[in-house]
């Protein structure tokens, strides 16, 4: 696994509940950490959860001594807001590639509500040789 300690992952207290090359499911609670002021969840704490998912989700499939995937482009559609609780992503890929794959996100609130949608093309590069 990924060491996440001092990320934004750690940060926002996003959890992994499944992963795999096919599917990803993450968990942030909604909280002072993810809130904007006035008391909901954050359209860009709910675009960081997205980017995750899809990142690691194509982290999974890559050669992970030689290879890294990151965010490159990415759209949210934000349906529903949350004020509390904990929010649900679940990530699958529309597309896999050699140097790129392309993430489906729904993110769900604790009544299986969608609350956003978001889709994430994910660049993968070789890694850098220091």
């Amino acid at each position: 696994m990924m060491d996440i300690k001092g990320t934004i992952i750690e940060a926002l207290g996003i959890e992994t509940l499944e992963l795999s090359a096919d599917k990803v499911i993450c968990t942030m609670p909604v909280n002072e950490k993810t809130k904007q002021p006035f008391g909901l969840l954050h359209g860009g704490a709910s675009v960081v959860l997205a980017e995750t998912v899809a990142s690691i989700g194509a982290w999974a499939s890559i050669d992970q001594e030689n290879e890294v995937a990151m965010g490159m482009e990415i759209n949210a559609n934000h349906l529903r807001s949350v004020g509390q609780g904990i929010v649900t992503a679940i990530g699958t890929p529309l597309h896999k590639g050699r140097s790129s794959a392309v993430w489906e996100i729904k993110i769900t609130d604790e009544q299986d509500r969608l609350i956003c949608i978001s889709r994430c093309t994910v660049a993968i590069a070789k890694k850098r040789k220091e």
